[in-house]
């Protein structure tokens, strides 16, 4: 059993959708009906009437429904308490970070904002994208650093959290260099053979922004996956050692582009005019100080710094 099946089935209950659900939640329509089915087989019963459209829960499942928010409000209001204990770190700015930005993006700018703001203690909660949105929804982090790409936004209204940019970065694909310096492996056009492709794993937000830089291109198919993970760190060690092209954020190659050991994968100029980039926005969140749960006087020293410019 874990708690995560018990939100998405309040999630599901609340859309009465899986894809709506399955959105919300970030992640893909199977992982979520997996999970739900998970949920079933542990109730030992249906919990969800598959039958009707929009989607329905069985008498059951309405029961459950009311024991699971019974459940999750009891589990946010322990964790509420055990915070309010936690009396040492008052002072400690708590940043819920997605992976890929943990590790290219934000020590370089922590290290920056130390210089300009001043001393400051901080802790890093590395998560995936879901995880670190849920972080920010329950209460359980001061501020959330994410990427934001519009045709990927992330689930936050706007009337409870706000937002500042912190700035921009780009997605494009890299391989490892050769004696040369040219690319190992370079993305091409219909006909020029496959192409070894370190992918990132189905449903993480990379991939996402990774399927729409090449449903427009004409490499698609050319494309052989041979590696996937949901991490771009893992991706870039695959690439640096030679397994194929992967796409990355240019925060995490700065160092390997300048020591020319990964250099961009584009065609070759005669394969068209087409872009195989997407540029990110990384944004930093936090709940408006009027609806906070545990502000912290820090952090909002913190956030009217970077507001300031």
């Amino acid at each position: 059993m874990e708690t995560k099946w018990l939100e998405d089935f309040v999630s599901l209950a609340e859309t009465r959708s899986f894809s709506r659900s399955a959105q919300l939640r970030h992640v893909t329509q199977p992982a979520f009906s997996r999970r739900i089915q998970a949920l079933e087989a542990w109730a030992g019963l249906d919990l969800v009437d598959r039958s009707s459209y929009p989607t329905r829960l069985t008498p059951a499942g309405e029961t459950f429904h009311a024991q699971a928010l019974e459940i999750l409000g009891s589990l946010q209001a322990t964790r509420n308490m055990m915070r309010g204990l936690q009396a040492g770190g008052a002072d400690m700015i708590e940043f819920a970070v997605p992976h890929t930005l943990a590790f290219t993006f934000f020590p370089a700018w922590l290290m920056e904002l130390r210089r300009r703001f001043g001393e400051m203690k901080s802790r890093l909660i590395a998560l995936n994208v879901h995880d670190a949105v849920m972080r920010m929804t329950e209460g359980s982090c001061d501020l959330l650093v994410a990427y934001h790409h519009a045709s990927q936004p992330l689930q936050l209204s706007p009337d409870r959290y706000e937002m500042l940019s912190l700035g921009q970065e780009t997605l494009a694909p890299y391989a490892k260099a050769g004696p040369d310096g040219k690319p190992l492996f370079r993305l091409a056009a219909a006909g020029r053979g496959r192409v070894p492709f370190l992918s990132y794993a189905s449903g993480a937000y990379m991939a996402r922004l990774v399927d729409q830089i090449l449903k427009s291109s004409p490499v698609l198919a050319n494309l052989e996956p041979v590696y996937e993970t949901d991490m771009a760190e893992g991706l870039k060690a695959m690439a640096l050692e030679g397994h194929g092209v992967a796409f990355l954020p240019s925060s995490s190659v700065r160092k390997e582009l300048r020591a020319r050991r990964l250099v961009p994968a584009l065609p070759l100029a005669d394969d068209g005019g087409h872009s195989y980039e997407v540029t990110m926005e990384v944004r930093i969140y936090r709940e408006r100080p009027e609806l906070a749960r545990h502000p912290k006087p820090g952090a909002q020293a913190l956030w009217e710094f970077l507001r300031s410019g």
